[in-house]
C-alpha cells in the first residue's frame, strides 16, 4: 500500500455515499466513484469542484468484469448501495478477486445475516476483512455494547434504544424495508433465546425508557428490531438483544408522505439529533454506554471511513467477517470519532 490510498465508494452519488465520498477526501484518500447509473456518477463527479479530478468507474452488481474493473487497483471498497440483499453479496466476491478489504453501510437484517453465513471461510481463508453494517444501525450499538461490556465475555441481556428526534428516510432506505418486509413474508423478527425468530405477530407495543438527559423518559416501540441483533451476537455470547426505537421516529419512518432529509449545515446534515442508549446486563449488574449526535446518516460516513483506515493500518483483532465490536478495539473507535459524536462509557 502506498502513501496515497484509494478506496472505491459504490453508490458514490447516493445519500450516504455522499458523505462517505466528503469524509474520504478529508481525511486524505482518493475515492473512486462508482455505481451503477452512469448518469447520476457523472452528475455527482460534476457537482463539486473537489470531485472533478477523480475516477469514475460505473459497476452494476450483475457484470462482475465491471465490478473487477471498478476495484481495480483500489486499496478497499466501502458500498453505500442498496438494497443490500442486492448488493452486498456481489460486491464482496469483487472484493475477494481484488484481494481488499470490504465495509458497508448495511442496516437490513437479512442482507447481514446473509454476509456472515456465506462469506465467513471466503473471506478467512483470504485473509481479507469483510466488516458489514459498519453504520449508525449495526455498527454504533455494537461498539457501544462491546464498550459497555468490558471485561465481560458474556451477558444476560443487550438493550439498545434509539432516541432520534425525527427520522426523515432517504429513498434508499424505504426501499430497503421493502426489499427486508418482502424478505420476511411481513413477519416481525427479534433476537431471543440466542436466535433470531420470527413471528406473525406484528402489533407495536410502547414503552417507557429513560434515556439520559435531554431525553429522559420518552416512549419507545419495543422490539423495533434493527441490524444490532445480527451484529452483537456475532461475537457476544448473549441469548436476549433487543432494539427499541422513539414513537415519533417510528410514526416519520411509517408515513408515506414524510420527506427525505434536508440540509440545516455546511455539512449538508439534517436538523436530526440521535441519542443512543446502551445497557448490558448480567445477574444483577448494569453497564450502560451513551452516544449523542447529529444526522444518522451523516455519521454513517465517519463510522465506515474509520473501519477502512483501521483496516488499512492493522489496527484490527481479526480478519474475515467480522462485525465492528469483534474487529475493533471499541473505546478506541469510539474516541476517535469525537468530531462527529461525543461517547459516555464505562
Amino acid at each position: 500500500m502506498g502513501s496515497v490510498r484509494t478506496v472505491a465508494v459504490f453508490g458514490a452519488y447516493g445519500h450516504t455515499g455522499r458523505f462517505v465520498v466528503t469524509e474520504l477526501l478529508e481525511r486524505g484518500f482518493v475515492p473512486v466513484l462508482t455505481g451503477r447509473d452512469a448518469g447520476k456518477l457523472a452528475e455527482f463527479a460534476a457537482s463539486r469542484k473537489e470531485l472533478s479530478g477523480l475516477e469514475v468507474r460505473p459497476a452494476t452488481v450483475d457484470d462482475p468484469a465491471s465490478l473487477d474493473r471498478a476495484l481495480a487497483g483500489a486499496d478497499a471498497v466501502i458500498n453505500c448501495a442498496g438494497p443490500f440483499a442486492s448488493t452486498a453479496a456481489p460486491v464482496i466476491e469483487a472484493a475477494l478477486r481484488a484481494g481488499i478489504p470490504y465495509v458497508d453501510v448495511a442496516a437490513e437484517i437479512e442482507a447481514n445475516v446473509d454476509t456472515f453465513a456465506h462469506f465467513a471461510e471466503p473471506a478467512r481463508t483470504a485473509g481479507t476483512a469483510v466488516v458489514p453494517a459498519m453504520a449508525f444501525f449495526g455498527g454504533l450499538g455494537d461498539l457501544l455494547v462491546t464498550a459497555a461490556m468490558g471485561d465481560w465475555t458474556s451477558a444476560d441481556e443487550v438493550h439498545v434504544a434509539y432516541g432520534l428526534s425525527s427520522w426523515h428516510p432517504t429513498a434508499g432506505t424505504r426501499t430497503a424495508g421493502a426489499v427486508s418486509r418482502e424478505r420476511r413474508d411481513g413477519r416481525h423478527v427479534r433476537f431471543t433465546g440466542g436466535r433470531l425468530e420470527y413471528r406473525d405477530d406484528s402489533t407495536a407495543t410502547t414503552l417507557k425508557w429513560a434515556f439520559p438527559e435531554p431525553l429522559g423518559v420518552s416512549p419507545v416501540i419495543g422490539d423495533f428490531t434493527m441490524a444490532d441483533v445480527v451484529t452483537v451476537p456475532s461475537h457476544v455470547d448473549v441469548p436476549e438483544v433487543r432494539t427499541y426505537m422513539a414513537v415519533e421516529a417510528a410514526k416519520d419512518l411509517a408515513a408515506s408522505d414524510t420527506p427525505a432529509p434536508a440540509p440545516v449545515d455546511e455539512r449538508g446534515r439534517s436538523a436530526q439529533t440521535f441519542l443512543v442508549d446502551v445497557a448490558v446486563r448480567k445477574g444483577d449488574e448494569e453497564r450502560r454506554a451513551v452516544a449523542r449526535g447529529q444526522d444518522i446518516y451523516a455519521v454513517s460516513a465517519p463510522l465506515a471511513v474509520e473501519a477502512v483506515d483501521r483496516v488499512l493500518s492493522g489496527r484490527t483483532r481479526t480478519n474475515g467477517v467480522a462485525s465492528a465490536g469483534a474487529i475493533f478495539d471499541a473505546p478506541d473507535f469510539l474516541r476517535a470519532l469525537s468530531a462527529h459524536l461525543s461517547a459516555e462509557l464505562p
